[in-house]
């Protein structure tokens, strides 16, 4: 940028940088609203007369859409580029998050999931294509981080809040509204996307650039065996943390007596800020505790690995940490926060080895199936294990036999982290390399 190009010149960092807000408000609204059912699913199992399984369906179908999403979403985002793409998307994700407001019965609730699962996962991947489009050469990895940062603070603040809306209302439907709002929010993000993005377009003929996460069927047999390896490990490793935190302010309210919000008196947003500095006494505050330590920690464990190397012991550790951690609140009346600091620290250490392990296992030309392919299988776990949460709730009576599960999956983790650790010191060890 030169000094006649004046402060706010589409080639200068501020332009830039506002646009970085703008497009990390893109998926702020859908992080909220894929919790704001987990976060109030007390409430929802009265209110709705349904089982902990329906709740389980409810991120069941978001994901079975999100399956779709990675095969359409791409090329969609291909087809008529970033901009009309990202507000299709949030298009969606607001309609659904409304659906899922006004419905009166679950099989309506369900429809809204699916709609809002169909726009949000797409949504991801657009902004992943956003942010390469202005930020390829220059600070991608920072506009990364801050994206994902900003993402999270939805989920923070949807388990710490949505309880806390519905309680202050006298309904759980205005926590569901609050969703749509800052689903309305993103979507408005996206419009100004737009018109920052044409007239940027326009001054320094901008390439679009392509979705990066999206499945080419002939390039599938060409993918190596550790490659495998690590995608069973993502499936084993979110099927254990998600479909967990879906049910957990259930579990840590039922179990341990939890409150949904503490603090009393004072005006709204006291009690927000109020229940959030206190977040260790809620069960919704309990379960962002994992959150919380990927929000903070994710970039220094970047920097880590990056340092050291060693993605796939940190793998292999981050996975053994998952078994204790599962089977203390499973067995023992321990308070949860203990072993939730476990799982964060499994939370922050395994994805800052495991995505960036992809590009040094697969060739260059086959990183966008690897990832979309990644993507689509870890899903696949995500549309299983809600369910399989909730049942197993129902049919026991206890959260015990679910926590048995996902330390096996954390077992089965750990088994494919050792395979890929031997693989990779036949491969030339890669991986373990700084």
């Amino acid at each position: 940028m030169t000094a006649e190009h004046g402060f706010f010149h589409p080639a200068g960092r501020p332009y830039r940088f506002t646009i970085l807000l703008f497009v990390s408000l893109l998926t702020y609204g859908s992080y909220f609203a894929y919790d704001s059912v987990g976060a109030i699913a007390p409430t929802l199992l009265k209110v709705l007369n349904v089982d902990r399984s329906a709740i389980g369906t409810m991120y069941t179908v978001y994901s079975v859409a999100a399956i779709l999403s990675v095969f359409l979403g791409g090329m969609l985002i291909d087809w008529i580029g970033t901009r009309a793409a990202s507000t299709i998307f949030a298009t969606l994700v607001a309609v659904g998050a409304a659906i899922v407001a006004l419905a009166p019965s679950i099989y309506l609730v369900y429809a809204g999931r699916f709609i809002f699962g169909a726009g949000s996962e797409a949504l991801v991947v657009a902004q992943s294509a956003i942010l390469a489009r202005w930020f390829k050469g220059k600070e991608l990895a920072l506009s990364f981080g801050v994206a994902l940062t900003i993402s999270r603070l939805g989920t923070l603040f949807s388990f710490n809040t949505e309880s806390l809306i519905a309680k202050y209302f006298g309904t759980y439907k205005a926590a569901l509204w609050a969703a749509v709002i800052l689903c309305l929010v993103s979507l408005g993000a996206a419009l100004v996307y737009w018109l920052m993005d044409r007239h940027g377009e326009k001054v320094m003929q901008l390439e679009d650039a392509g979705a990066e996460e999206k499945v080419v069927f002939s390039d599938i047999a060409r993918l190596p065996r550790s490659f495998w390896y690590v995608a069973i490990l993502c499936v084993t490793f979110y099927s254990a943390i998600f479909p967990f935190t879906a049910l957990s302010t259930d579990f840590f309210h039922n179990k341990w007596g939890l409150p949904m919000t503490v603090g009393q008196g004072g005006g709204f947003l006291y009690q927000v800020f109020y229940n959030i500095i206190h977040m260790f006494s809620t069960a919704g505050g309990t379960t962002t505790i994992i959150i919380a330590a990927s929000m903070f920690l994710a970039p220094f464990a970047g920097q880590l690995v990056d340092r050291i190397g060693k993605r796939a012991t940190l793998m292999l550790f981050g996975s053994l940490m998952m078994i204790p951690a599962f089977l203390l609140m499973g067995f023992t009346t321990i308070p949860p926060r203990w072993p939730m600091m476990m799982l964060g620290a499994a939370f922050v250490l395994v994805p800052a080895a495991m995505w960036p392990s992809v590009p040094l296992i697969v060739p260059e030309r086959l990183t966008g199936t690897a990832f979309g392919l990644i993507t689509m299988i870890q899903n696949i776990g995500l549309a299983l294990f809600p369910y399989l949460n909730g049942k197993l709730r129902d049919l026991t009576h206890t959260y015990t036999a679910s926590m048995l599960m996902f330390a096996s999956l954390g077992l089965v983790g750990l088994l494919f982290a050792w395979l890929l650790k031997r693989a990779d010191a036949h491969e030339g060890g890669a991986l373990e390399r700084p």
